[in-house]
C-alpha cells in the first residue's frame, strides 16, 4: 500500500483536487468549520460555545488532579452527575474572567509571572545550588503531567490575569463598627429550639412493594443502573527497565566504571575548622574595610604567638553570632558545603594550622583548622551491584532515543498486533481485562495515564482494533496498546439489580411517607400548639453553631420571626425525610470585648468582600451573557 501511495503520487494528487475542490465550492470552507465543531454545546460565553468534548476534559481534569492528591478516593464519588456540573459552572467561570481579561486588556509582566512561579515550592526544589532553575527537570515534571512549559506558564499567566479581574473588587469591603455589630449580631444569634424527624427509616416497614412496581421503577431509571464501558486490552510498555534487562554490561566495563569515578563513589574529604569573623559586608566603604581588614591582621598577630587562645579570641572577638559562643567551630565540612573563600583556604591548610587573612562578601576571617576526615572510597566488590545497575541504566538512557523510534514505527505500521514490536525490541506483551477509560483505583503505570486510556478508547482503536500510537505515560517511557474486546455501556440486567433496585424504591417510598408525616404534624401543632408534646430536648442554634444540622434547617430556625415566639416551622429534607422546629426564644449574648469587635470588623470585611466578588461575578456573567444548556442535576 505505502509503495502504491510512493509510486503515484501525482495521480493522488490529481483525484483529491477533483474530490476536494468542487465539495469546498457547494459548500464552503464554513461547512467544514462546522463540521470540524459539530460537537453539542454545553453553555455558551460571549457568544462561544463550550462542547461537551471540553466539559468532560475539564472533568476528566479535576478528576485525576484529585486523585494525584488522594489516590485512595472512590471513583465513583469523582463521577457523579452534581460534581461533572459543578466542573461545567468552574469552566464557565474561567471563560467569563477570560472575557473580562480581553475586554479590560489585562496584561501579566514577566516579572510577575517570574514572582509567581518563584512561590512554588514544587518549583523552587528543581532549582540548582547556584539558585538557577534545571530546566530540564522542570520540562521532566511538567512532561509527566502532560503539560510543556510554554503551556504551564501560559496557563499562570491567565490564573494571574483572572485573579486581576475580582481581586480589585475583594479588597473594596470597608465596615464601621455599627454596621459589622449588625451583620455580626444576625450571624452570632442563638435561638433555644426543638427539632423533631421524620426519618425515612421510621417508614420502612409501611413501605409493601410489588415485583411489578420495581421492575417498573427499573425501567423507569435505567440510567442509574448502567454498566460502564469496559475493554480487554494487550499493551507494550517500553521504558528504561525493560531496555535494562537487554543490556549487559562486562566485568572489565564494571572496573573501568570504577576507577574512573572512584572520587565521587564514596564520602569526600571533610575539614572541621573554626573561624574569626570581623565583619565588613560587601556592600560596606572602603574604610570600613580597611579598618576590619586592620583588626583581623591585629588578631592574627597574637595568634601567630599564641595559637591556643584561638577559641579565647574567637568568643570575644568574633562578630559571627553563630559561632563565636562556641570558639568558632564551623563544625566539619567539604567544599561545596561552606563559603568558597573559607573552602579554599581550609583545604590549603595542615591539621592545627592557622590561615592568613582570608577575605570574604561578610568581611575578613582567620581560620584554624582542626581536625581532617579523608576521602572514603569503598572497595569494588562493594560496589559492584550499585555500579552494574548506574552502568546499565547510563546505557538503557542513550539507547532508548533508538528504540522508541522503531517502537513507534512498528506499532503503527503492523497496526493490526503487537507482537512484531514485541519479538523485535524483546518486549513481553501485557494483558488486562475489564478497562475503562478513566484509571480505576490504585492503578500503576499505563493503566493509570488519562492519556493511554483516552487513546484505547478512540474511535479507531476500537472499531478497527488497532494499535494506538505510542504514548509517553511517563518520563522515558512509551506505551502502546490494542483492544481486544470492547464492551459498550449498557444497563445492568434487571435479574442482577433487582436487590438495589427494591431498595432504591423502597427508600425513596419511605422518604415520601416521613416528609408527608411531618408535614402533616407541622399543620397541626401550628394549630394547636399544646398538642406538640414528647418533643426532644431544646438545644442552643445559631448560624455559626449548627451542631450539624442541614444548612437549610438552620436557616429556617434563624428566619423565623423573632416577634412571634414560639412557633413551629419545618424543612423538607428530600431524602433525609422531613424536620419540624419548635422555636421557643432568642438567647441573650454576651457583650463582646475589644479585640472581638475588632476581629468581627475585619470577619465582616472579609465577608461582605466575597459577596461584592460574588455580586460583580453575576454582573460579568450578565454582561457576556453567559448560559449553561444543560440542566443541573437534582440533589440525589
Amino acid at each position: 500500500m505505502l509503495d502504491f501511495i510512493r509510486n503515484n503520487t501525482k495521480l493522488l494528487m490529481v483525484l483529491l483536487f477533483l474530490l476536494v475542490i468542487p465539495s469546498f465550492v457547494l459548500f464552503g470552507i464554513e461547512g467544514y468549520t462546522r463540521y470540524a465543531q459539530s460537537d453539542a454545546k454545553v453553555a455558551r460565553v460571549d457568544g462561544h460555545g463550550i462542547t461537551q468534548a471540553e466539559w468532560d476534559a475539564a472533568h476528566r481534569r479535576e478528576v485525576d488532579n484529585i486523585r494525584a492528591t488522594n489516590p485512595n478516593v472512590d471513583i465513583k464519588l469523582l463521577d457523579s452527575p452534581l460534581l461533572k456540573y459543578a466542573a461545567l459552572e468552574r469552566l464557565v467561570r474561567e471563560r467569563v474572567l477570560a472575557a473580562a481579561v480581553s475586554n479590560n486588556h489585562i496584561v501579566v509582566s514577566d516579572a510577575r509571572l517570574a514572582d509567581e512561579l518563584g512561590r512554588d515550592p514544587a518549583i523552587n526544589a528543581l532549582r540548582k545550588p547556584d539558585g538557577t532553575l534545571d530546566m530540564d527537570r522542570y520540562k521532566q515534571l511538567l512532561s509527566m503531567q502532560g503539560m510543556t512549559p510554554e503551556g504551564f506558564e501560559a496557563g499562570v499567566r491567565t490564573d494571574l490575569a483572572s485573579r486581576q479581574v475580582l481581586n480589585g473588587v475583594a479588597g473594596t469591603g470597608l465596615a464601621s463598627s455599627a454596621q459589622a455589630e449588625l451583620g455580626m449580631d444576625a450571624l452570632n444569634e442563638r435561638r433555644e429550639v426543638q427539632i423533631a424527624r421524620f426519618e425515612p427509616a421510621q417508614f420502612v416497614a409501611k413501605v409493601n412493594l410489588t415485583d411489578a412496581e420495581v421492575e417498573a421503577y427499573y425501567k423507569a431509571n435505567l440510567a442509574n443502573y448502567q454498566a460502564p464501558e469496559m475493554a480487554d486490552i494487550q499493551y507494550l510498555v517500553l521504558d528504561l527497565d525493560a531496555i535494562k534487562k537487554t543490556v549487559a554490561v562486562s566485568e572489565q566495563d564494571l572496573k573501568t566504571y570504577y576507577d574512573q569515578n572512584a572520587a565521587s563513589l564514596g564520602t569526600k574529604e571533610q575539614r572541621r575548622a573554626s573561624h574569626i569573623l570581623i565583619a565588613a559586608p560587601k556592600g560596606a566603604s572602603q574604610a570600613e574595610r580597611d579598618k576590619a581588614k586592620a583588626r583581623a591582621e591585629q588578631l592574627l598577630t597574637e595568634l601567630r604567638a599564641a595559637p591556643d587562645k584561638f577559641a579565647d579570641v574567637a568568643k570575644k572577638e568574633s562578630q559571627d553570632d553563630t559561632t563565636a559562643a562556641g570558639g568558632g567551630d564551623l563544625g566539619f565540612f567539604d567544599r561545596a558545603g561552606i563559603d568558597p573563600a573559607i573552602a579554599d583556604a581550609a583545604f590549603k591548610l595542615d591539621k592545627g594550622a592557622i590561615s592568613g587573612v582570608v577575605a570574604s562578601d561578610f568581611g575578613y576571617h582567620i581560620i584554624r583548622l582542626t581536625d581532617i576526615k579523608p576521602a572514603v572510597v569503598p572497595p569494588f566488590a562493594e560496589l559492584r551491584a550499585k555500579l552494574e545497575d548506574q552502568l546499565k541504566t547510563q546505557q538503557a538512557q542513550r539507547k532508548f532515543t533508538e528504540l522508541a523510534e522503531d517502537f513507534r514505527n512498528r506499532v503503527y505500521e503492523q497496526a493490526d498486533s503487537l507482537e512484531p514490536a514485541a519479538e523485535k525490541l524483546g518486549l513481553k506483551i501485557q494483558t488486562a481485562n475489564g478497562v475503562t477509560r478513566t484509571p480505576a483505583a490504585g492503578a500503576k503505570g499505563a493503566l493509570a495515564s488519562p492519556k493511554f486510556l483516552s487513546a484505547l478508547f478512540a474511535a479507531d482503536s476500537l472499531e478497527k482494533k488497532h494499535n494506538t500510537d505510542a504514548i509517553e505515560v511517563a518520563p522515558s517511557t512509551l506505551a502502546s496498546g490494542r483492544v481486544t474486546k470492547y464492551v459498550a455501556a449498557h444497563a445492568k440486567p434487571f435479574d442482577d439489580v433487582k436487590a438495589d433496585v427494591r431498595k432504591h424504591l423502597t427508600d425513596e417510598r419511605a422518604a415520601e411517607l416521613a416528609r408527608k408525616e411531618g408535614a402533616a404534624k407541622l399543620a397541626a401543632w401550628r394549630a394547636q400548639p399544646a398538642s406538640a408534646t414528647g418533643l426532644p430536648a431544646a438545644i442552643t442554634i445559631s448560624r455559626t453553631e449548627t451542631h450539624n444540622e442541614p444548612s437549610s434547617l438552620v436557616e429556617a430556625i434563624m428566619r423565623a420571626d423573632a416577634t412571634k415566639l414560639p412557633q413551629f416551622t419545618g424543612v423538607d429534607l428530600g431524602a433525609a425525610g422531613y424536620a419540624v422546629a419548635r422555636v421557643a426564644k432568642v438567647l441573650p449574648t454576651d457583650k463582646p470585648s475589644a479585640d472581638t469587635v475588632k476581629q468581627d470588623v475585619a470577619r465582616y470585611e472579609q465577608l461582605w468582600g466575597s459577596a461584592e466578588v460574588r455580586a460583580y461575578y453575576e454582573q460579568l456573567r450578565e454582561r457576556f451573557k453567559a448560559e449553561i444548556l444543560v440542566p443541573k442535576p437534582a440533589n440525589p
